[in-house]
């Protein structure tokens, strides 16, 4: 875990993001911290992390669905690794009884691990670079070994939560997407069905989307042969035909509609892995903003209705809170009968934000003088088994799973 030891409001510091300075606060050591807005916390290697807020560079927001308890979290850490150009994002998906307790250990857990990773390779870097004499160094070659840390970060950071006794992740788990920013370099790292989309310029059709990740579902061939070949049984329901789950051989439980995740142990002897899938993409002067989301959002808007709907907000501090709104709206009228998921969102914009005319901000005003952002309160309630996992559930075999 992070080694967090005080919490700040606002509070002014060197980095990628500019922040006016305020008073600190004191946030206690429990869940109180996920209740204050703006909070920022100082982690290892003197990181600098927010859990909530925005600034002219980074949009965050999450809300409460209509199933209980918020099991969605996410953070951002600026000065990643000790590094001030670099910032990591990440959100995380719970899911089951305790997916909530799940995804907020993932938050304060993984970044703390990638970040001495990165930090172990950026010495690495350096000391190659040394020992060529200026002729530069193996770029490959630290990429690879950059992904190894990854991949044996998440696996650390699922045995741990395994050996905590304060949590039951036994049918429960969390997804995740991390991504990790430096320069024109970006990393990302996905274990589950949340998402990752770059929105770039396009001259002829404005922003357009780029799928940084794919969507982790047991249907998906390199999934299912996994999964079949440890015993694992990949099916649908029978209101749901779409909806392909992970079910223990000789029960129908738990009904995990992804194919990886942190924790859910009951899976994990049949197919289920907590290793993610890595990508990396150098970033060209069109690519405008990356959105990281769960998928409350992505269940009910295209990539192309996000992208355009983000780079429509010319007030960035909103505009994860308008997407989120817009996505909530949405739910309601193509599942009006359907309990709307938690929506999470973090937005990284890679430039600063244009100067705009007094004539251009008041052709804005309307779309931000929206009476259901101003009073989005996120409730608090005590218990959600999500829709994510079925813990007990007759299901019928397929006759052909092929």
């Amino acid at each position: 875990m992070g080694s967090c030891c005080s919490c700040y409001w606002g509070v002014r510091y060197e980095g990628y993001f500019v922040e006016e300075e305020v008073n600190p606060v004191e946030v206690g050591n429990d869940n109180t911290v996920d209740n204050v807005h703006n909070v920022i916390t100082i982690g290892d290697c003197r990181a600098r992390v927010r859990l909530r807020g925005s600034t002219k560079l980074l949009s965050m927001y999450s809300q409460q669905g209509r199933k209980g308890i918020n099991q969605d979290a996410m953070t951002v850490w600026e000065n990643f690794g000790g590094e001030r150009d670099v910032v990591y994002c990440g959100i995380f998906d719970g899911h089951g009884p305790s997916g909530h307790k799940v995804a907020r250990y993932v938050r304060d857990t993984l970044p703390s691990k990638l970040s001495w990773v990165f930090r172990d390779s950026q010495i690495k870097k350096k000391n190659s670079k040394g020992s060529r004499q200026g002729h530069g160094y193996d770029h490959d070659q630290v990429l690879t070994s950059w992904k190894a840390g990854i991949i044996e970060s998440f696996k650390e950071t699922d045995e741990r939560l395994d050996e905590n006794a304060n949590i039951d992740s036994y049918s429960s788990g969390s997804t995740n997407v991390s991504l990790l920013k430096q320069g024109d370099n970006l990393i990302i790292a996905n274990l589950g069905d949340s998402r990752a989309v770059l929105g770039t310029k396009s001259k002829e059709d404005g922003v357009q989307p780029v799928q940084l990740t794919v969507d982790l579902k047991p249907h998906l061939s390199s999934e299912l042969e996994r999964i079949k070949r440890c015993r694992g049984r990949v099916q649908a329901m029978d209101h749901e035909r779409s909806i392909y789950r992970i079910w223990m051989p000789d029960e129908d439980r738990p009904g995990l509609a992804m194919s990886r995740s942190f924790g859910d142990f009951c899976l994990k002897d049949y197919g289920l892995i907590s290793v993610p899938e890595i990508y990396h993409r150098k970033l060209t002067e069109e690519d405008e903003f990356v959105v990281l989301a769960t998928d409350g959002i992505w269940d009910v808007l295209t990539n192309i209705e996000v992208v355009r709907l983000v780079a429509s907000v010319r007030r960035r501090a909103l505009a994860a809170r308008i997407l989120v709104a817009r996505a909530v709206e949405t739910w309601r009228y193509k599942y009006p009968v359907a309990k709307t998921d938690d929506c999470t969102v973090v937005i990284l914009y890679f430039k600063k934000p244009p100067l705009f005319t007094k004539s251009d901000s008041e052709k804005r005003q309307s779309s931000l003088k929206n009476p259901e952002l101003e009073n989005m309160i996120m409730p608090s309630t005590t218990d959600d088994d999500g829709l994510d996992t079925v813990l007990n559930c007759d299901v019928k075999e397929e006759e052909n799973q092929d």
